[in-house]
């Protein structure tokens, strides 16, 4: 990593994963079941504040990043497009009328963006 910034960015995008991951592992293992509940007040709000709080680190980080360094597998709209959805995914993954296809692909996007932010940050690493 060339700065600090790059370093948290890193970081912040490795956090953003395990989220990610943990929003597919709600909908598919828990949201899906029979006998499932909601508990908004005690599951869906405080991962998705915790989703948003890294998402408000994590944005400006990257668009910084990709204005400077011009990686050549992640775009503007890329980022953009990340952080509206990991900002859906993390409500959605709690509902049971998601559609499964659509949330999947979501999340397929969001860790594609996510993996070639790391890629190309451990490539201006060497």
């Amino acid at each position: 990593m060339r700065t600090a910034q790059d370093k948290e960015l890193k970081e912040v995008t490795l956090e953003l994963r395990k989220l990610n991951k943990i929003a597919h592992d709600q909908f598919t293992d828990r949201s899906q079941a029979a006998d499932y509940q909601t508990d908004f007040y005690g599951e869906v709000k405080p991962f998705a504040d915790n989703m948003q709080h890294y998402l408000d680190i994590w944005r400006p980080l990257a668009d910084q990043w990709v204005s400077v360094r011009k990686p050549k597998y992640v775009f503007p709209i890329q980022i953009k497009d990340t952080y509206d959805n990991l900002a859906i995914v993390c409500v959605t993954a709690f509902q049971k009328d998601t559609r499964r296809r659509r949330f999947l692909e979501t999340i397929k996007s969001i860790d594609y963006v996510l993996e070639n932010i790391l890629i190309q940050c451990e490539k201006d690493n060497k």
